[in-house]
């Protein structure tokens, strides 16, 4: 589903965000993106995007090669903050909105917001502002937005951020249920840890880590290393190896 391909970029020259960056990800797979503030998790979710454009290196996902500002609705991101994405004057035309810049007929349309409601529990709140919503109906109003696209990938950052624990335990099982490939950054380690099968580290400008989720998140030493603590449901156990 995606390759990425010794990719570089820096926002200032001499000071690389990511540095040689290879990574594969497989069609369905849900890998989460883990690593201190500041390691480049949000600007690889950007290059994947097309919003920015690395300086080296090549992005490709399901054959295509990626390029700055060229849209692609196979891939979705969803944003840290909701509030970015929702902009409209209802949670139906904010949905709407990706379908009929796509250039779809009033009825495809119509379909693919009923279906992205349906799918994220939020059919009664169509006719609601975005601005009067709770964080979880935001976050799956925003995710409906997405889906909305029907894409293959979709890039979740921070998702669990400003959401209760009934909001945290939809998205988890939104996630859990969908057949699309997933990419997640998040702090909340927990959650990565019941969404994704495997996850790996960026830090200092590279992946120091990847594999299966549970095996680096009990190695504490590790993730301590990179500023990370590994979840209270695995700190009873002892520290593993990993592929670095």
């Amino acid at each position: 589903m995606i390759k990425i391909d010794n990719i570089s970029f820096s926002y200032d020259a001499g000071h690389p965000v990511l540095n040689n960056v290879s990574l594969t990800v497989n069609k369905g797979e849900s890998l989460g993106v883990i690593g201190p503030n500041g390691a480049g998790k949000t600007t690889l979710f950007h290059l994947l995007c097309g919003i920015l454009s690395p300086d080296a290196g090549e992005i490709i996902i399901n054959g295509k090669i990626i390029k700055n500002a060229e849209f692609n609705p196979e891939t979705g991101l969803i944003f840290q903050n909701p509030d970015d994405q929702l902009f409209n004057i209802s949670v139906f035309e904010d949905i709407a909105f990706g379908p009929v810049n796509m250039g779809l007929s009033k009825d495809e349309v119509l379909e693919r917001v009923e279906q992205a409601m349906n799918i994220t529990g939020i059919s009664l709140l169509a006719e609601r502002p975005p601005h009067h919503l709770s964080g979880g109906e935001k976050r799956m109003a925003a995710i409906a937005s997405v889906i909305a696209l029907k894409p293959e990938l979709l890039i979740y950052d921070e998702p669990t951020s400003n959401l209760d624990m009934r909001g945290r335990r939809r998205v988890i099982d939104f996630i859990n249920g969908a057949k699309h490939t997933s990419l997640i950054a998040s702090h909340d380690m927990e959650f990565i840890l019941e969404t994704c099968g495997r996850v790996i580290i960026i830090d200092e400008g590279g992946i120091a880590a990847d594999g299966e989720t549970s095996l680096i998140m009990e190695n504490k030493e590790l993730m301590l290393h990179h500023g990370l603590e590994s979840p209270h449901s695995l700190q009873h156990k002892k520290g593993s190896h990993v592929h670095r």
